[in-house]
């Protein structure tokens, strides 16, 4: 097969030599043309000074005797010089005594002269005689035109490109000749050689070697392709022996594979089977997760809301009881009321984090008044054990941080209502400490301690270290497993490390970053270990209940809920607080009551019957005059996006049942409209 010229390897070894060749030349042009373009500059300069130099010594003289006639002469002579274009001879007193100038020629390659040299170059010398050397007698001004040097260095770099472009046209004649003869030809003639080599008999053809090239590199590659022929027969043979067996062995395959075959087919459809199974048994299980997601959001309602009811009704009754007997005895009842409630809130927590529906909060919050909080909040809890509590923070710990701060809150409360539980001397502590974006939570105490089976099962649900603790202490053994969940759904981790009768530390490590706008700026005492010890202070704080309340003016309230022991609860609190309250059984009674008569704020409970609260507070809102009436929801559902939907349909605030004195004064206050001037 006989290929183009270009395609042949003489013709490529020329071009690649030639190219590199006149890729060598073309840069030693360049540096040759380069010297001589410095050397036609250096060249104009000596030239032009030593025509200066001759003639400066008879111009001095001109000058020194005012000889006008002899000035022109030598004027004269100087523009015989073909690079001359103007000479004169200037006084003292910058004024011309005599002059001579001439055109400069003109030509088409003028222009890249004077882009090399510039158009012009004026040179001049003072003129002095040596018997007054301090006398100035003028200067002699002499203005070339540079195409004179130009015109001789275009011309010398012209030639030396043209004869490298010559050479190396001369060159590559030469090499493509010469690869032709020693390399392309006798290539040709191995190549016409293999094309008679015919695909079904190759071991009948031996190629010969080329003439002159036995010992080179082209007979020692016909050697090798020769020996290549010999190897190609007796391949042959054995293929050829080979085949007979394929044959013989193509049609035993074929039932090996048709029984294979058969085989994977009936695995396929058992896995078929089994995966449609499975698919099955998933959708039940997600079935079942929704039905169980929709019994958890009815029961949160139908149970807390009579629960609440009880609550609330206890509380006011406690609050109007003398008699120190019987307020004991409801004391006990209110306590064992909210601690039924807040099972069923862990239970309905613990339910919501495993079906994915637990949604965080990511806002700014102060770390240190949430653990000193916290700490206030089970001091009355230390005291009644005579334990102490402390709450600590190391120096430089952060101002703001952005996290989830009711949560946090939910799983300190529960780790320290843990502890204090569990201890009968000493103390409960907190430690919170911040490095490397990781805040550090240590929960100590000194008390009764687990064993290693025991610490093994204390995140389990329902479960507590053991069956004895539990006949001592109480409890669901929920508290933990929540604390957990929610640590994981925050990307942290929590660890326990206790000994039995000697104590147990919790360690919570929450990957929070700390929010850059409160973080800076705070005075140094902000930046001091902050050291607190609260048993010993149950009379400084005092309780929630008898606690003086600020002065208020009289409000106008609507509340709307539709049960009546709630509405009890309510208005009975609201009076005790000073208020005036109204009650509507639904939506559609509070449109008509806001209708008939001005209110100041709405208790808005969400559930009930007829219109619920999410619909009356949108009907609320598109009414211009009722835009700015403070609306409060009040639900006892407690499912994660219950105060998202809340703000969504306009409402203002929000607060969960059951209903609190301080709770619903702290919403009252933060909502009420200023007093009316008298």
């Amino acid at each position: 097969m006989t290929r183009g010229f270009r395609h042949r390897l003489s013709y490529r070894l020329t071009r690649d030599t030639v190219l590199i060749a006149m890729l060598l030349g073309l840069v030693l042009n360049v540096i040759q043309i380069t010297l001589d373009y410095f050397s036609a500059r250096e060249s104009m300069e000596e030239d032009i000074q030593a025509l200066i130099e001759i003639s400066h010594s008879p111009a001095s003289q001109i000058a020194y005797n005012i000889d006008v006639r002899l000035a022109e002469e030598l004027l004269d002579g100087l523009l015989r010089h073909p690079a001359t274009i103007d000479a004169r001879i200037v006084d003292s007193e910058n004024s011309t005594m005599a002059a001579a100038s001439k055109s400069s020629p003109d030509s088409p390659y003028r222009w890249i002269s004077d882009k090399l040299l510039g158009s012009s170059r004026v040179f001049s010398r003072e003129l002095r005689v040596s018997q007054l050397n301090n006398l100035p007698l003028g200067q002699l001004v002499v203005t070339i035109d540079t195409f004179h040097y130009g015109l001789q260095f275009l011309q010398r770099a012209t030639y030396t490109v043209v004869s490298g472009l010559l050479k190396s046209l001369i060159l590559s004649a030469s090499l493509l000749g010469i690869f032709y003869l020693i390399l392309t030809r006798p290539m040709l003639s191995v190549i016409g050689a293999l094309n008679e080599v015919k695909a079904r008999s190759p071991e009948k053809i031996r190629l010969p070697i080329p003439a002159g090239h036995k010992q080179d590199e082209i007979g020692t590659m016909v050697e090798i392709i020769n020996q290549h022929l010999e190897t190609v027969d007796f391949t042959l043979a054995q293929l050829r022996v080979a085949e007979t067996a394929m044959k013989n062995y193509s049609s035993e395959l074929e039932h090996e594979v048709e029984s294979r075959t058969r085989e994977i087919s009936e695995k396929n459809q058992a896995l078929q089977r089994g995966n449609r199974a499975l698919v099955k048994a998933k959708e039940d299980a997600m079935r079942r997760a929704r039905a169980r997601a929709n019994f958890l959001a009815s029961m949160s309602h139908e149970i807390r809301t009579p629960l609440n009811g009880v609550l609330g009704m206890l509380g006011l009754i406690l609050e109007s009881e003398q008699d120190s007997a019987k307020r004991h005895r409801l004391q006990i009842a209110l306590s064992a009321g909210e601690s039924l409630l807040g099972i069923l809130n862990d239970i309905l927590d613990i339910s919501k984090v495993e079906a994915g529906k637990l949604k965080l909060e990511n806002i700014p919050f102060d770390m240190h008044g949430l653990i000193e909080e916290c700490a206030m909040l089970h001091t009355q809890q230390a005291r009644k054990k005579g334990i102490d509590l402390i709450a600590e923070t190391e120096p430089g710990f952060p101002l703001s941080f952005l996290g989830d701060p009711t949560r946090i809150r939910q799983i300190l409360n529960n780790l320290l209502s843990n502890s204090i539980k569990f201890t009968d001397s000493g103390s409960v502590s907190i430690n919170a400490r911040y490095s490397a974006g990781v805040l550090t939570l240590d929960v100590s105490d000194t008390g009764i301690g687990m064993s290693k089976e025991g610490l093994r099962r204390i995140f389990s649900p329902f479960t507590q270290a053991d069956t004895q603790t539990t006949r001592l202490y109480g409890g669901t053994g929920l508290g933990l497993t929540l604390c957990r969940q929610l640590i994981e759904r925050m990307h942290g981790e929590i660890d326990v490390e206790s000994k039995e009768h000697e104590g147990t530390r919790f360690t919570v490590t929450l990957p929070l970053p700390v929010y850059s706008n409160l973080s800076t700026g705070g005075s140094q005492e902000d930046f001091q270990p902050n050291y607190l010890r609260l048993s010993g202070l149950a009379e400084l704080h005092g309780s929630t209940e008898t606690s003086a309340e600020p002065p208020q003016h009289s409000l106008k309230i609507l509340v709307v809920e539709d049960n009546e022991v709630n509405q009890m609860v309510a208005s009975t609190l609201l009076k005790k607080m000073g208020h005036r309250a109204d009650v509507a059984d639904n939506g559609q009674l509070a449109i008509e009551a806001l209708e008939q008569q001005h209110y100041d704020l709405v208790l808005m409970d969400c559930q009930m019957p007829v219109m619920d609260g999410f619909e009356t507070t949108r009907e609320i809102r598109k009414k211009p005059e009722w835009r700015a009436l403070p609306v409060i929801a009040v639900t006892a559902n407690v499912m994660q996006g219950d105060r998202d939907d809340c703000l969504a349909c306009g409402m203002n605030d929000y607060i969960t049942k059951p209903y609190n004195r301080s709770q619903l004064n702290a919403v009252i206050m933060r909502w009420a409209p200023p007093p009316e001037p008298q």
